[in-house]
């Protein structure tokens, strides 16, 4: 398994959300939900548009199996209101051609992203490069790792910051300025 970064850059993602809102509403919704909820891409997939209709998510997670409530950032509950207008609240929001009302599975997922980074040109960049990315912004605008911690249910801050790429900024920072 490769480690995937988040993406750091605010005009990167800018142009990411550009590319990928020409090529599909959906790959478009799906990249701006993980970046604005720090859900995992397991907890991503299955939502439907009755989940929209809420101010939060109240979801259980896949991985842990702890039922978990998060709040919907304006941004998002915006880009909601538009992409589900005209659709049922029983339909899967990231629908995947195949069958009648299944989700895009986890590779098609990282295919999507795959491509959008290579647009950009990134690298490490996988499906938790959303969750990273969420994690590593709201760090740098609150600067709140106990919030961030709880929010990624972590054990401890060290793994927080370790998980959304802050101890690789500070390494690489002290060796640019490193002189001997």
């Amino acid at each position: 398994m490769n480690f995937v970064q988040p993406i750091r850059d605010p005009e990167l993602i800018r142009e990411i959300k550009r590319y990928l809102n020409d090529k599909s509403y959906r790959d478009y919704m799906l990249f701006v939900t993980g970046i604005n909820s720090g859900l995992r891409i397991s907890d991503i997939l299955p939502l439907r548009v009755s989940d929209t209709k809420r101010a939060y998510f109240n979801i259980t997670e896949k991985k842990t199996g702890k039922k978990k409530r998060i709040e919907m950032t304006p941004g998002l509950r915006r880009e909601f209101k538009d992409y589900v207008e005209g659709k049922e609240d029983h339909e899967v929001l990231f629908k995947s051609r195949e069958g009648v009302n299944k989700p895009i599975g986890r590779s098609m997922a990282y295919k999507i992203l795959r491509e959008a980074a290579q647009h950009v040109g990134l690298d490490d960049i996988g499906t938790h490069t959303l969750r990273k990315t969420f994690g590593y912004h709201f760090y740098k605008q609150y600067k709140d790792v106990a919030l961030l911690q709880d929010i990624f249910n972590h054990s401890n801050p060290r793994i927080t910051l370790k998980y959304i790429g802050i101890d690789q900024d500070e390494k690489d920072k002290a060796m640019k300025n490193f002189k001997i």
